[in-house]
């Protein structure tokens, strides 16, 4: 199976097998347009049923005091993809105690939706291409299918990425967290980079600009189960609200 050569049927569903699951691991921080067109041309590509965003904790490749909060990182999240019914978002990672590793995240998400799910980890191509120094390297390939998100001046190499990863093309939006993040913090703009909803976030909350105290934000439509609850149901969270009124009002 491929995911550049367009949408393929999903006999496994049609015959009563599992949801196809895509996970759009990350530290969200911002969460922008890109990560939501890959999450949005990979669930075309691969049939996919569900994609669901999964915010790191404490990701163990990268530096937890200088990134905004966990609860932040999901809150923004939650807004971003509040619009759109493929999408979901997961708290497993950020309520899991300790370092965040792609392998705990796949277990967890395994646990919870059981074992006829197939799975399929979205990352960027440049990540995929360094997948081998990920914990538990083979078993992620155990529990799920992984898709390198090619653009422009990003291609998985093939020559030294795993032929067992899946590739698929995304629009070539040049747009980064830490892009967003330098943007915030100089006074620049960052509509139109990620959704509204989240610019207006970043910008009552005082994220990224350097010397602000954070009070603990409100929760939002946290479900029991540790995922955010389906589109249906988070209609009604305040996030959602947020974004129903924004759109009456002709701003989303």
């Amino acid at each position: 199976m491929g995911g550049q050569g367009g949408v393929r049927a999903n006999p496994g569903a049609a015959a009563g097998g599992g949801a196809r699951i895509g996970v759009m691991g990350g530290t969200f921080d911002p969460v922008h347009h890109g990560h939501l067109a890959a999450a949005s041309e990979a669930g075309h590509a691969f049939s996919l049923d569900e994609v669901i965003f999964v915010p790191a904790g404490r990701p163990w490749q990268k530096d937890s005091a200088v990134m905004a909060p966990a609860e932040d990182r999901y809150q923004m999240t939650v807004l971003a993809t509040a619009s759109n019914p493929l999408f979901s978002v997961s708290r497993v990672d950020i309520d899991r105690p300790g370092q965040t590793y792609t392998v705990d995240t796949l277990r967890d998400l395994r646990a919870e939706r059981g074992p006829a799910a197939e799975f399929y980890f979205i990352v960027g191509a440049d990540t995929a291409s360094r997948l081998r120094t990920w914990r538990s390297y083979e078993e992620l390939f155990r529990i799920a299918h992984f898709i390198g998100c090619n653009r422009a001046g990003h291609r998985l190499a093939r020559d030294s990425a795993d032929r067992r990863i899946e590739q698929v093309e995304v629009p070539a939006l040049e747009i980064s967290s830490s892009m967003c993040r330098e943007r915030v913090r100089a006074g620049q703009p960052i509509r139109y980079l990620v959704p509204d909803a989240v610019v207006d976030y970043i910008a009552d909350r005082g994220l990224y600009r350097a010397g602000l105290v954070r009070p603990r934000p409100p929760a939002i439509g946290v479900a029991a189960e540790g995922v955010a609850p389906a589109p249906a149901s988070r209609g009604t969270t305040a996030a959602a609200l947020a974004l129903r009124r924004r759109s009456a009002a002709g701003h989303g």
